[in-house]
């Protein structure tokens, strides 16, 4: 869990990363501003948190050009990973909380590779908690469109070019069994058959439909706790309904509800297991006066601790 300044001064460290090389729509460059405009620093700040905001990372821009050999982009998206890999890798070394701003989710791999290195330089495993609609375990051969947006988990698993598995300290870059994702409800049908194959643990939204989210996160963070280790938290915003977050690119109708998302957040403060965090996918092009931003916020102030009767909403 992160903690209070008050108790050993750790920093969040917010890291833009302002790219949308990864995705088929443009937009997600403007996330990390998005986010900053609907105050996540100073909502941390509230909650008791040292945060520094260690501005945007550096990249090629988008080219917006057709796929080569079934991927879009890789050069872009490797260069971009590569800036990401390093700047968590620095603030984890640091002694930091790393919360990566995007930008579109081909930077997890730039996260998980940077993570990955770190914990085993530790000897500590890592296990990642994957929180969106897709499961991106696409490679050239599942993929429809060749965006590598779609890919990020496949590559951490070992499955992708050696540009973008080779940006780890090994290879594959984590267990997939050390991989859980929730809200998954849109899977290519050939992805379909390699995620079954791969080991990872899917939580999809039927089994929320089935048996509710308490339950859900009770299992998911049973078994993170049993894993043991540095628990990343990569939170793609489409995880969501788009009925409450419009604001990105690849909407995905049916995903959790407002209750069911703050209750997951809350869920996971209380664990006590979170270690770091990714904000992916926001598309302010796509959103309504920045309310999917101003949403995910509030989702954030869950994540590190923000309760219905806390010493800010109270009215005891």
């Amino acid at each position: 869990m992160i903690k209070r300044m008050a108790e050993d001064g750790q920093t969040i460290a917010l890291i833009g990363a302002p790219t949308d090389v990864g995705a088929g729509h443009r937009g997600g460059s403007m996330g990390p501003e998005a986010l900053r405009v609907a105050g996540l620093a100073d909502a941390l700040r509230l909650l008791g948190y040292a945060v520094e905001d260690r501005g945007n990372l550096a990249g090629p821009s988008n080219p917006n050009t057709a796929p080569v050999d079934g991927y879009r982009h890789l050069a872009e998206v490797t260069a971009w990973c590569t800036a990401v890999r390093d700047a968590i890798y620095d603030s984890l070394q640091a002694g930091d909380f790393p919360m990566l701003l995007g930008g579109d989710h081909c930077l997890a791999i730039g996260s998980i590779a940077g993570l990955a290195k770190h914990c085993a330089e530790q000897d500590t495993p890592l296990t990642v908690l994957w929180l969106d609609a897709h499961a991106d375990f696409n490679t050239p051969e599942t993929s429809p469109s060749g965006n590598i947006h779609g890919m990020p988990v496949a590559v951490a698993a070992g499955y992708g070019p050696e540009a973008l598995t080779g940006l780890g300290h090994a290879k594959p870059m984590i267990d997939p069994a050390r991989i859980i994702q929730l809200g998954i409800r849109s899977v290519d049908r050939i992805e379909k058959r390699m995620v079954v194959d791969s080991g990872l643990e899917v939580h999809d939204m039927r089994r929320i439909d089935e048996n509710g989210m308490r339950k859900t996160m009770d299992v998911i963070l049973g078994r993170i706790a049993s894993l043991g280790g540095h628990l990343h938290v990569s939170f793609d915003v489409d995880f969501l309904d788009p009925a409450i977050a419009p604001g990105v690119g690849t909407t995905v109708p049916g995903g959790p509800t407002y209750r069911e998302a703050q209750l997951c957040m809350e869920m996971i403060y209380d664990s006590g297991l979170m270690s770091s965090l990714d904000i992916m996918e926001l598309n302010p092009a796509y959103d309504d006066h920045n309310r999917t931003a101003a949403l995910v916020v509030e989702l954030v102030e869950s994540l590190f601790g923000e309760q219905i009767l806390s010493r800010h909403h109270s009215t005891l």
